[in-house]
């Protein structure tokens, strides 16, 4: 059974930086794509950014576009996410998830992944 574990979260100004850290553990990740989402109080769990199996290919929702990024670590078995430029709406709670479909592609559906974190934290203060 696949746990991923999500780390880094906090209290941060507006303008700060943040990263998050999902590490797996059961099996490895190094074959999946990841995705981050994060949820806001009152709001839907929405896309925030992918990354394929090699790292070779990421996507972001327009939100965090320039802001954020995903790197990923496979000899570590962990995913980033590096949250520059921080602002009062990126507070929520963020979790990382895996995708059990086809490596190489990215995906900003929840339905497309199969394994999520327990969420993490952040709130940026204005």
């Amino acid at each position: 059974q696949v746990q991923l574990v999500e780390s880094g979260g906090g209290l941060v100004q507006a303008g700060g930086s943040l990263r998050l850290s999902c590490a797996a553990s059961g099996r490895t990740l190094n074959i999946y794509s990841m995705g981050w989402f994060r949820q806001a109080p009152g709001k839907e769990r929405e896309f925030v950014a992918s990354i394929n199996w090699n790292g070779a290919s990421t996507s972001y929702a327009d939100s965090v576009k320039g802001r954020f990024t995903i790197p990923r670590d496979n000899a570590k078995e962990t995913v980033y996410l590096q949250m520059n430029s921080l602002k009062p709406e990126d507070t929520a709670i963020y979790y990382c998830a895996e995708s059990r479909l086809y490596g190489s592609t990215l995906y900003e559906a929840i339905e497309d992944y199969d394994y999520w974190g327990q969420g993490t934290q952040v709130t940026v203060s204005s």
